[in-house]
């Protein structure tokens, strides 16, 4: 599941000047979505590049004299109306003035705020008609949120109101569903921030790592390796996934530790000869020799956690290389070829350690996977690599 954050920006902000900071904010974490009134569609996409959600309908105050407005990307309705409270629900909802304006204007979203089980119901019965329910609460419990999730399925996209990011975590993960997306109401750029980090973990691989048995490291001459050079400073612990055969790959150090010969170098990983994959994110792979400006990486930490990055160069030079071959837990020989450096480093069950210090029967840390690939893909079919 493809998780969002929406950033609160109507008039309940403040004036111009509050959702604009408000706004500026959100636009430099990275959300997805921005929540205005329509008034302000336009002076939103002036800001930057972000979809832009707007409330509209008959029953709000939208736009102003002076104001010229837009079409928003995702018509917002409920505001001042029935989905807040301003109108009382009807004992009916199929006569609602809102439902009835979510089918006539064809607006994409409902917002209702959930006062008591009267506006669950509702809520439900909105999620049939419309694209994205967003739904808050004043005092927000968790019990509103799971009987929404157990009950609206997927035709509606459901969007939690929430005020900080340990609120977007638990909305992302209640009944191991979750929310497709939060709607964050502050003004601190640092929650804000911290928000869009929790929608990022939230879609992260947690990858299960296992050692492999050295058994031979060997001087193979010289080879074109590649550095991946990339946008962003990696930590001690963190590295790539590399290796001749994708369904081994050998886990190597981001070149972060100091060295008397070298500056460290924390957004590189060294990571082998031109023929070898890289894994990207989603479990995917990539031979080194097309990783070029641009392209996706996945940085992984040896306790299995991961996240993207972008490479900023791909770096090809000729040097002198070792084969390392190891053992799996299952007897599956796998290898890849690393450049004859003391600046590479792999994980060891000892710790870090460089490959011109490697021996056999040291404990790499790899991550295998039982699987052929196609054109950087897993398939289901016998494909032999030695």
């Amino acid at each position: 599941m493809t998780r969002s954050v929406w950033l609160k920006a109507d008039d309940e902000v403040g004036d111009w000047d509050a959702r604009r900071a408000r706004i500026t904010a959100g636009l430099e974490a990275g959300v997805d979505v921005v929540l205005v009134d329509q008034r302000d569609v336009d002076r939103v996409r002036e800001l930057g590049q972000v979809t832009v959600a707007a409330f509209t309908g008959d029953d709000v105050h939208v736009m102003d004299a002076d104001d010229e407005g837009g079409e928003p990307d995702i018509a917002v309705v409920g505001k001042g109306g029935e989905g807040d409270g301003t109108v009382d629900l009807p004992s009916d909802f199929s006569g609602s003035a809102d439902l009835t304006t979510l089918r006539r204007d064809g607006a994409n979203a409902s917002y209702v705020r959930i006062l008591n089980e009267d506006y669950e119901a509702f809520a439900q019965e909105a999620a049939t008609e419309a694209d994205y329910t967003v739904v808050v609460g004043d005092d927000w419990k968790i019990i509103p949120l799971e009987n929404l999730i157990a009950r609206i399925g997927e035709e509606t996209d459901l969007v939690a109101g929430v005020r900080s990011a340990e609120e977007a975590r638990t909305a992302f993960e209640t009944l191991e569903l979750g929310a497709d997306a939060v709607l964050l109401d502050t003004d601190d750029p640092g929650v804000i921030r911290d928000t869009v980090d929790v929608r990022d973990e939230s879609e992260r691989e947690q990858l299960s790592m296992q050692y492999a048995t050295v058994t031979a490291v060997e001087e193979t001459g010289s080879a074109d390796r590649v550095c991946v050079d990339t946008g962003t400073m990696m930590n001690d612990d963190e590295g790539m996934l590399v290796g001749s055969m994708s369904r081994g790959l050998f886990f190597v150090h981001a070149e972060t530790a100091e060295s008397p010969y070298v500056a460290s170098r924390p957004f590189r990983v060294n990571a082998g000869a031109v023929h070898a994959y890289v894994r990207t994110p989603g479990g995917g792979t990539k031979y080194l020799s097309e990783l070029k400006s641009g392209d996706e990486v996945q940085v992984v930490s040896t306790d299995g956690s991961t996240r993207e990055a972008i490479v900023g160069r791909s770096k090809i030079e000729r040097r002198p290389m070792f084969r390392v071959e190891a053992e799996t837990e299952n007897g599956d020989r796998i290898e890849t070829l690393l450049q004859n450096a003391e600046t590479i480093k792999v994980a060891t069950e000892a710790g870090r350690k460089a490959v011109t210090d490697l021996e056999a029967g040291d404990e790499l840390l790899v991550y295998y996977e039982d699987t052929a690939r196609h054109f950087g893909e897993a398939v289901d079919e016998s494909i032999i690599e030695k």
